[in-house]
């Protein structure tokens, strides 16, 4: 699976021990995210597009309603990146 280096940064972030943050309106959609890290710093240039692009490609998932993290699928092929 094609990784962008932007993607991989915030998916090493995100393994570390990040989270996403998810903004929604009254009628639940997502309008906006915030990507913060194990430290509780944001990380720039991150928008909503770059959040539907790692959902899409099933790399990051939101357990019971919480915060949306990195997934198996994610880890995996986080190490393919690496090693690559």
């Amino acid at each position: 699976m094609n990784i962008s280096r932007f993607e991989r940064r915030i998916l090493d972030m995100l393994a570390k021990g990040g989270r996403i943050e998810p903004e929604k309106d009254d009628k639940g959609k997502i309008i906006d995210v915030d990507f913060i890290s194990r430290e509780g710093w944001f990380l720039d240039g991150t928008d909503l597009q770059t959040f539907k692009r790692l959902r899409a490609k099933k790399l990051i998932a939101s357990f019971n309603g919480s915060a949306y993290r990195i997934s198996k699928h994610g880890i995996a092929s986080l190490q393919i990146a690496r090693n690559a």
